[in-house]
């Protein structure tokens, strides 16, 4: 099944993509032919029962893991063709990422850890978007602090701000409020939905909580490592419903 919405230019496309880990008895396929667009500025989840395949659709969308069939695209730029340099380099250069465990480093700043991947790639911020990002995240007053004293919430926002600073094609969020209470995740999500709304981010977003999801312009369903379904203009009483369709697929294929 092949989503796609008409006229919108793509941020990452997945065509035909199979990954298969293991061997044998052991052998799962984790997706079986999968095509997908992301269109830019707009805010995608993907959901699916455990072992649908959405974490794996998400890694290989972002050059994290490999593919065995099929072609992924960010932008106009097919990195399945990549050499590893070619793709650290555009994993860095143009793809973002936020993580459920934060990976900031505990001996750097707030405004270290936001710039860090600059600083590695040699670029400077640009000051007036650096302001933008730095607002919208509501740290301007704990720049100098560093992540042991912050809160949970706090440290996702860091997190955020150090995948937008660089103006990324595309971010990738896999579980960014799994580690949240509710109260920090609703801020996290306002955000990065402020972030899609107001700026023209592009995001990718893998999560299990419907609520999470419903602050999405779209939702795209796994099961059994294929698409089987999508919402626009999620709620979270539609995206729970569709779940509970899916519970039947929750087990991964083994061939």
């Amino acid at each position: 099944m092949t989503t796609t919405t008409a006229g919108e230019p793509v941020a990452a496309r997945a065509s035909e993509v199979w990954k298969v880990y293991g061997t044998g008895e052991a052998r799962v396929v984790a997706l079986r032919g999968v095509s997908a667009q992301f269109e830019r500025g707009r805010f995608t989840a993907i959901m699916g029962p455990s072992g649908s395949g959405k974490s794996t659709l998400m890694h290989c969308l972002a050059g994290l893991d490999t593919v065995d069939r099929g072609q992924v695209h960010v932008g106009g730029t097919e990195i399945t063709k990549l050499g590893d340099k070619a793709l650290t380099r555009l994993r860095r250069d143009r793809v973002g990422f936020i993580f459920q465990q934060f990976n900031l480093l505990p001996t750097l700043s707030a405004q270290e850890n936001i710039r860090l991947p600059l600083d590695i790639a040699g670029r400077k911020p640009d000051p007036q978007w650096w302001d933008v990002v730095i607002d919208t995240v509501g740290l301007r007053d704990r720049l100098s602090h560093r992540p042991s004293q912050l809160s949970g919430g706090q440290q996702q926002r860091v997190a955020c701000a150090r995948a937008l600073v660089g103006r990324p094609d595309v971010i990738f969020a896999d579980e960014p409020t799994g580690n949240l209470d509710s109260r920090s995740g609703a801020e996290v999500l306002s955000f990065l939905r402020a972030s899609v709304r107001e700026h023209g981010q592009t995001i990718v977003m893998v999560t299990h909580d419907p609520v999470a999801a419903s602050y999405a312009d779209r939702v795209v369903f796994l099961a059994d490592g294929e698409i089987v379904d999508e919402l626009l203009e999620p709620t979270p009483e539609t995206v729970l419903d569709m779940m509970k369709r899916l519970d039947t697929h929750a087990e991964p294929v083994m061939l």
